[in-house]
């Protein structure tokens, strides 16, 4: 079972009791162990006092970490009174369950920590006492070179308890490396990746063997970049009921963190009791760092992973790729060019396949109480040329709607009236047309608004566009309220935001991958948050 584990930072003695009341609310939320992190506490007879009252009173097992600055800590003072400060702290009448070292300690000061290890061994011959060494080591730049080599001596080392290599993740490959080295293990141990890139290996601990993995009591409270707090862990990530045949599932796109998707799909397996967990999964735009991470995904064994939803930039990358692997290619995916959502089957085959397309179509017939054969001779402006835009571009014009595209790039937007040229006549707008002419209904394909986008204070719709009695149709759900909605509404149009197409694309991707529909309590999304 993967410990969780709260660090805590402690920056000054009048700060023990507050400190401890924040190890309380972790308890209460789930952490089984209590780091104290008291690299700033260092330094006279009142540090070390409140130090004692940490480990007296806290609320659980405790980690006791002094990180010094070569290691990316708080902690200035010499290696030798540092290692000193630790020594006394395992001989005192309250030692902690465990004390992290740094591997390079014993390289810099081996004497002074050799005798920290020994009084390790010296305290453990006291009745009911047993303190255990992690030997640790941390890079926030990036993956060692010698991170192999590392283990290695890590593990040869005698007196050691626990394994403990934190690096700067890359990319998300970094995390299969982590979840290689538990798989390998030969005594307990900690592979995390930090930043954007190092969720999925600390909430993915438990399926890999992981001995700990930490989170933060609170938002804000972090101690490591791209670490999740207790609450997100447990109840967002479902991280208590993760297991070695629990099934992986995500978002990509560039950025994710906006995404409600891994909200919804959760609950959603949790609803239905699927063996599932469904993370962000950041992939820079490139094909090639999406071809290169997808495969490396798909590829291992071990990860279970079995399937995607794929948001902007990733859209049309997804329909390259599958072709590529000589994955199923769904004909309405195909002929849109574009597909959201990744189904890896049991035997490695795959599948691409759009959900938006009839997401917005049935989003937008419920908001007009109309049937889809009523859209046809409507006036359409589609906001965008990108993979959400080519969806519903090509599900209007097979209903006869007339559709005009505004596109920013004159290329992108040429390609798609190529691309449904047979289908029907697409025609390319010009800027000033959005000012001189009123459409029926205006749909925004880009990211403009988005939290966490290009630009989330912009609308795609020029001031002055004659929307009054118009639907405008929202497909950025984060933020719910857009600029855009709020600028349809000030104008008196009629307004649909993005969670309505959301929802239903989200519906039928959870039944792609569970074969179970999902949960209309789930779908109720809160349309205040």
């Amino acid at each position: 079972m993967t410990l969780l584990a709260c660090p805590i930072f402690v920056r000054e003695p009048n700060a023990v009791h507050d400190a401890l009341d924040q190890a309380d609310r972790a308890v209460q939320a789930g952490a089984r162990l209590i780091e104290w992190r008291i690299d700033a506490l260092v330094g006279g007879d009142d540090a070390f006092k409140a130090i004692q009252t940490l480990l007296r009173d806290s609320p659980a097992s405790c980690i006791v970490t002094c990180r010094p600055l070569w290691e990316g800590g708080l902690c200035e003072v010499p290696e030798i009174e540092r290692l000193e400060l630790l020594r006394n702290i395992i001989e005192s009448d309250s030692p902690p369950k465990y004390v992290d070292l740094e591997m390079l300690a014993l390289e810099r000061s081996p004497e002074a920590a050799i005798a920290l290890i020994d009084a390790i061994k010296e305290t453990n011959t006291r009745p009911g006492v047993e303190v255990g060494l992690i030997l640790s080591s941390h890079d926030f730049k990036g993956r060692p070179v010698d991170l192999i080599q590392k283990i290695e001596t890590m593990t040869n080392e005698m007196g050691v308890n626990v394994i403990k290599v934190v690096w700067l993740a890359r990319s998300l490959r970094d995390n299969l490396e982590a979840f290689a080295i538990l798989r390998e293990r030969s005594r307990p141990t900690l592979a995390l990746c930090m930043g954007e890139f190092g969720l999925m290996s600390r909430v993915l601990a438990p399926k890999f063997g992981g001995f700990i993995t930490f989170a933060s009591e609170a938002p804000g409270h972090e101690t490591a970049p791209g670490q999740a707090s207790i609450e997100e862990l447990r109840n967002l990530y479902r991280f208590d009921s993760i297991g070695r045949d629990t099934k992986v599932y995500g978002v990509i796109g560039w950025p994710v963190g906006h995404s409600l998707s891994p909200k919804i799909h959760n609950a959603g397996f949790d609803a239905i009791e699927h063996d599932g967990v469904y993370l962000p999964l950041p992939v820079p735009k490139e094909y090639e760092h999406f071809k290169a991470t997808v495969g490396s995904l798909i590829d291992d064994e071990r990860l279970d992973f079995r399937g995607a939803s794929v948001t902007i930039p990733h859209k049309e990358n997804l329909i390259r790729f599958v072709m590529e692997r000589g994955g199923s290619i769904e004909p309405m995916a195909g002929f849109i060019g574009a597909a959201n959502t990744l189904v890896v089957n049991e035997d490695g085959s795959i599948e691409a396949i759009n959900t938006d397309c009839p997401a917005a179509i049935k989003a937008l017939c419920a908001r007009l109480d109309i049937e889809p054969d009523a859209l046809q001779g409507k006036r359409v402006a589609i906001l965008g040329a990108g993979g959400v835009a080519r969806g519903i571009v090509a599900g209007l014009a097979q209903l006869g709607a007339k559709v005009t595209i505004f596109n920013r790039s004159q290329n992108r937007a040429e390609a798609m009236v190529e691309a449904f040229r047979e289908l029907a006549p697409i025609a390319i707008g010009e800027a000033l047309q959005l000012i001189d002419e009123r459409f029926d209904i205006y749909i925004n394909g880009t990211p403009l608004g988005m939290n966490g986008g290009p630009d989330p204070e912009a609308s795609p719709l020029p001031d002055g566009a004659p929307l009054e009695g118009a639907l405008v149709m929202e497909t950025v759900y984060n933020p719910v309220e857009t600029p855009l909605i709020r600028q349809a509404e000030a104008n008196g149009a009629i307004t649909l935001d993005g969670l309505a197409m959301f929802v239903r694309q989200a519906g039928t991707q959870f039944k792609h991958w569970t074969g179970r529909a999902l949960p209309v309590d789930v779908m109720d999304v809160d349309r205040g948050n």
